[in-house]
C-alpha cells in the first residue's frame, strides 16, 4: 500500500508540472518549457522526481534597412508627391502673376494675378540650374532644336534664363532625339535634364499659353 501511494503522489506531481508547462508555453510564443524525469531513483526503485528546463528565444527588432525593404515605394520620394497630392506653394515665392520653379523638389506652380495657384506640375531639370532668382520670359518657339545635341528637338519652348555655358534655359515638353522621347512622364519629378525644365506635353502647352514674354518666373533652390 505504501509503494502504491508513492506512485500516486509521483503521478500527481508529474501531471501538475506538465499542466504548468503547458500554460507557460501558451502565454508566450518566444519560450518553450520542457519537463523530463530525473535520473534519481528512490530506494524502492521508483523514479519520483522531475526536472523542468526553459529555453527562451529572443526575436530581434528589424533594422532600418529591413524596414525600408518592406516599404520600397517610400524610398522613391518622401513625402510621395503626386498630381493629386502636390507640394504646397513655397513660401517667399513672390506675388502676382508668375511661374515658380523649385529646383530641389522638381515641381512648378503657375499662379494667376489673384495669387491663386491654377496649375501644379512635376518637371525634370538639372540640379542647381538656373541659379535662384527672379527672371522674365524672353522668347518662345512652338518647335526648336538643340545646338549642343544633334537630333534633339523641343516642343512648346518658353525661354527665360541662361545656363552656365550661356545657352538658353526654358520650359518645354519632354525632348525627343531621332523621334524618340528621352524620358517617360513617370520620371518627371526627378533630375533628368541637362539645363532646361522638361514637362509633359500638356503642361508645356499650358505654360506656353500662360507665360508670354514678360511673364515673371521665380526660381527657388
Amino acid at each position: 500500500m505504501q509503494k502504491f501511494n508513492k506512485v500516486c503522489v509521483a503521478t500527481f506531481v508529474a501531471v501538475s508540472l506538465l499542466g504548468l508547462a503547458a500554460q507557460a508555453q501558451g502565454a508566450s510564443n518566444d519560450s518553450t518549457t520542457t519537463t523530463t524525469p530525473s535520473s534519481n531513483t528512490t530506494a524502492g526503485g521508483d523514479k519520483s522526481t522531475l526536472t523542468s528546463s526553459t529555453t527562451s528565444t529572443v526575436v530581434p527588432s528589424p533594422t532600418a534597412a529591413q524596414t525600408a525593404l518592406q516599404y520600397p515605394t517610400r524610398a522613391l520620394r518622401f513625402p510621395p508627391y503626386t498630381r493629386l497630392n502636390p507640394p504646397q506653394l513655397p513660401n517667399k515665392s513672390g506675388s502676382g502673376r508668375r511661374v515658380i520653379y523649385k529646383n530641389s523638389l522638381q515641381w512648378v506652380w503657375v499662379v494667376d494675378a489673384q495669387n491663386t495657384v491654377v496649375r501644379v506640375m512635376p518637371v525634370s531639370g538639372r540640379r542647381g540650374v538656373p541659379t535662384s532668382g527672379e527672371y522674365k520670359v524672353n522668347s518662345q518657339s512652338l518647335r526648336s532644336y538643340s545646338l549642343d545635341y544633334e537630333g534633339v528637338w523641343f516642343n512648346n519652348m518658353t525661354r527665360f534664363a541662361l545656363g552656365p555655358a550661356g545657352g538658353n534655359i526654358g520650359f518645354h515638353a519632354i525632348p525627343t532625339k531621332n523621334s524618340k522621347v528621352l524620358q517617360t512622364e513617370e520620371q518627371l519629378g526627378s533630375f533628368q535634364g541637362s539645363g532646361c525644365i522638361r514637362m509633359s506635353p500638356a503642361d508645356a502647352k499650358f505654360i506656353f499659353n500662360f507665360a508670354k514674354p514678360g511673364t515673371k518666373v521665380v526660381v527657388l533652390p
